[in-house]
């Protein structure tokens, strides 16, 4: 699925069982929580935090894709084409940083 793709199907899913999109602050609010969920997994799965015992196996996967979704709505409701902004993005982020990562020497192996 493409970034097009896939701001066409998450629209067509809000217009069809999500009634409506919540505004765009609550979406930004919700945008948080769930990186917050991701951030709690990296922490435990990566990081030097543990599981709670009984704590429900995690699913990372999902918690980046409730992530996207969101993204993908608050992108919908402002009119921002992401395949466009992530190209721009791109773009820029060669432009600016390709010289210094080369010579940055945390990055060399």
């Amino acid at each position: 699925m493409t970034l097009k793709e896939a701001q066409e199907t998450v629209d067509q899913w809000i217009r069809t069982v999500g009634v409506r999109y919540y505004n765009e602050l609550t979406n930004t609010a919700i945008l948080m929580e769930e990186v917050g969920e991701v951030a709690r997994i990296m922490a435990r799965l990566y990081g030097e935090q543990s599981f709670k015992q009984g704590d429900p196996r995690p699913d990372l996967a999902d918690e980046m894709a409730d992530v996207l979704f969101v993204l993908v709505c608050l992108a919908n409701q402002t009119g921002i084409d992401l395949t466009e902004a992530l190209e721009r993005n791109l773009d820029k982020k060669t432009r600016r940083d390709a010289q210094r990562h080369q010579d940055n020497p945390k990055l060399k192996a």
